[in-house]
């Protein structure tokens, strides 16, 4: 490393001359070498980390250097390779495998002792490559702790029945039953499962039944990636167990089911699950959405407001009574917004009271109210009860009929702020929504503050991204009907370890606030022309979805192509 400029002849000498303890003796050199926090000679400012002495190692080896992500290996396939024993002895993993040859990660590219007797046992040709040290500890102990819980799981339980839910029972003799869903192994699953989407910024975890195996899949930044199949049997008891942690009937398989969980992450913090279960053709599937209380403690910033958004934004909400509006589809972030909104209204001067379907994430900072049909308890009878309870500020998880929307308009005219959401394209087409379900014109005129639709954009990966020129003809349709001149660079997706090869990593939101005011406030009329209500916004300064992504696009914080992807198309009159 002195030789290739990455250490100095001093700073060689003066790891030479320390003497390690009993720990740091055990080390890979490379992590003993980052654990005292050295700079790179050769990049001057940054330091000396194991990734960087990882890639030096692999050049100077001429072996190619593989990051090992988790997300892309297929741990049931390559732990049987080689046992957990074998592994950590001669510190190698096991990555890839094919019908031809095995793709081995190590940090000792010259230690060859080990390739002839695992060539000789799978019968396959070894092809090396180097990694981080520290990657392959970690995930050898978890790979095959995983699999051994799988594997005891699967004895345990028999594998002669499987029972495939609604669609067939298949039958095969002899004993056996489902592993149990307190059994150690399914525990140490379900641990593993959580704690590993936690450390991958998985928003959703799926888990899906099939015939003979199962599937777990990740959400991370709006895009699903598999990451498991594991027996169904197993599945089945993980589910099972998911189902007790979050207080719902186990034995209950043929309907929807709705719970929640709240654990901890090994950081300390508490992290909340809102739990969804549906019968499928091969049993439950179940899709677990993770809220992370840290996203409350974000500003508006952080969440892609610019400083005209949050300006609008917190003149509508700031007001003593009306209602505000979110709109959008599932998942475009209008939850977050109103919990950080909410969080920020909650004083000690106010009462907070909500009503949701079901509650996203419980907040002690406000009353927090869920619909429970069963009882007759609705989203109108909740906002009839929230009356009498002496609130200052509603909010009403959504508004989906005329009676709902009837009691947040009563709330709004007897002085209360309401906040609510709706489903739909964009913020002019909330009041022709409101309309259809039967509100009279002047009532939205007498309450209805603003409008605010939202979508998520992934956001360029900061670590990958280069400058870009920006397409002329993509620019155009962004900034539809301004039609403004492209900045001279955007920037563009590259790809890069730390995004697994995406381009993007983080989603930030993009905005289209409409105060109902002035020239809007004129269009509104039992027959509303949404065209021309859009067109009135526009000339009062209303920036579209498109434009406020050009303007991120502009920032060198996303792309042309994912803004389109994301936002409808703007039509006017």
């Amino acid at each position: 490393m002195v030789r290739d400029g990455l250490l100095s002849a001093s700073q060689g000498q003066e790891v030479l001359s320390r003497r390690r303890n009993e720990t740091q003796a055990k080390l890979h050199p490379f992590e003993y070498l980052a654990e005292l926090e050295l700079d790179n000679q050769a990049n001057p400012g940054q330091p000396l980390d194991l990734g960087t002495m990882s890639r030096w190692l692999a050049e100077s080896a001429q072996q190619p250097y593989y990051h090992i992500d988790p997300l892309k290996i297929d741990a049931a396939s390559v732990t049987p390779l080689m046992s957990l024993a074998y592994a950590e002895r001669h510190q190698i993993l096991a990555v890839e495998v094919n019908e031809n040859e095995i793709l081995v990660a190590s940090a000792q590219p010259w230690h060859r002792g080990w390739e002839d007797n695992l060539k000789h046992i799978n019968r396959r040709e070894i092809k090396r490559v180097v990694s981080n040290p520290a990657e392959i500890r970690r995930y050898t102990g978890e790979f095959y702790k995983l699999a051994k819980s799988i594997t005891g799981a699967s004895k345990e339980g028999g594998i002669n029945a499987i029972n495939t839910g609604n669609l067939e029972q298949l039958l095969q003799l002899g004993d056996a039953q489902t592993p149990d869903a307190n059994d150690q192994h399914i525990i140490n699953i379900v641990d593993w499962l959580l704690q590993y989407a936690f450390d991958q910024r998985a928003s959703d975890i799926h888990i899906e039944p099939r015939r003979d195996k199962g599937h777990i899949r990740f959400r991370i930044d709006g895009v699903l990636h598999t990451v498991y199949d594991m027996p169904a049997q197993v599945l089945a008891a993980v589910n099972s167990r998911l189902k007790i942690l979050g207080r719902m009937n186990v034995a209950e398989k043929r309907k929807p089911q709705d719970g929640r969980l709240k654990t901890r992450s090994t950081e300390g913090s508490e992290v909340e699950l809102r739990i969804s279960t549906l019968p499928t053709a091969f049993g439950e599937k179940m899709v677990m959405r993770i809220f992370d209380p840290d996203v409350l403690l974000k500003g508006f910033h952080d969440l892609g407001f610019s400083k005209d958004d949050d300006k609008r934004w917190h003149q509508m909400v700031s007001r003593p009574s009306g209602i505000v509006l979110v709109t959008g589809p599932t998942g475009s972030g209008k939850t977050t917004t109103l919990y950080s909104t909410l969080k920020e209204l909650a004083t000690s001067r106010v009462n907070v009271c909500t009503i949701e379907d079901p509650i996203e994430m419980v907040e002690p900072s406000f009353n927090q109210m869920q619909v429970q049909h069963n009882i007759d308890l609705t989203f109108a009878s909740g906002v009839r009860a929230l009356l009498r309870q002496d609130p200052d500020i509603i909010m009403v998880g959504e508004i989906r009929d005329l009676e709902t929307a009837e009691m947040a308009i009563q709330a709004a005219l007897t002085g209360h702020l309401v906040l609510s959401t709706l489903h739909t394209n964009d913020a002019p087409s909330a009041i022709t929504r409101l309309l259809e379900l039967g509100v009279p014109d002047y009532l939205i005129r007498a309450t209805v503050l603003g409008v605010m639709a939202q979508r998520l954009v992934r956001t360029l990966c900061p670590d990958c991204k280069a400058p870009a020129p920006i397409d002329k003809q993509a620019w155009k349709e962004l900034t539809r009907p301004w039609v403004a001149e492209p900045p001279s660079m955007g920037a563009k997706a590259v790809g890069c370890l730390n995004c697994r090869q995406t381009g993007f990593r983080g989603r930030a939101g993009v905005y289209e606030i409409m105060p109902l005011e002035g020239v809007v406030r004129d269009q509104l009329g039992e027959r509303t022309d949404v065209d021309k209500m859009r067109s009135a916004a526009i000339r009062n300064g209303m920036h579209t979805l498109r434009l406020s992504g050009a303007q991120k696009v502009a920032a060198g914080l996303t792309t042309v192509d994912e803004v389109l992807r994301v936002t409808p198309v703007t039509t006017l009159s």
